[in-house]
């Protein structure tokens, strides 16, 4: 078999916990994310929003809830979403969202270049919304 250059093909795999980002090109990244343990239900006590862009998420495979929280500045409701394998859900900019993953767990992000943490704000959850979202994932998962 032919070895190809780098310069017509580029191969990436990440097996590692949590956020890689894999692929950077002109204004756009291709990301992995795996399971991670600061994400299990009991432990997520924040949510994120991009202010400049959407993100797209893609089940590739396991199983990942995707939380999203409607509200500006603080999240006012929380839903919650089990994402099918190879559908593309795209949340919106200024959506509030996390997520949980199965131990086998591995999704495709798509998402600006310039996604950073100064236009990425994190807000925190009540106690009430936290024992929420573990509450939406026994009624999801069992």
């Amino acid at each position: 078999m032919d070895t190809l250059p780098e310069s017509l093909l580029e191969i990436h795999e990440h097996d590692a916990p949590d956020y890689k980002p894999l692929v950077d090109f002109q204004t756009w990244r291709v990301a992995l994310m795996n399971y991670t343990s600061d994400l299990t239900p009991d432990k997520i006590n924040r949510m994120q929003k991009h202010t400049e862009t959407d993100e797209v998420f893609v089940l590739l495979q396991g199983r990942c809830i995707l939380f999203l929280g409607e509200g500006d500045e603080v999240v006012t409701q929380v839903h919650a979403v089990d994402m099918e394998p190879n559908n593309l859900y795209n949340v919106k900019r200024g959506v509030w969202h996390s997520h949980t993953f199965s131990e086998d767990a591995k999704v495709l992000i798509v998402e600006n270049r310039d996604t950073t943490d100064e236009n990425s704000p994190f807000v925190g959850l009540s106690m009430e919304q936290q024992k929420q979202i573990v509450e939406l994932t026994k009624s999801l998962w069992g």
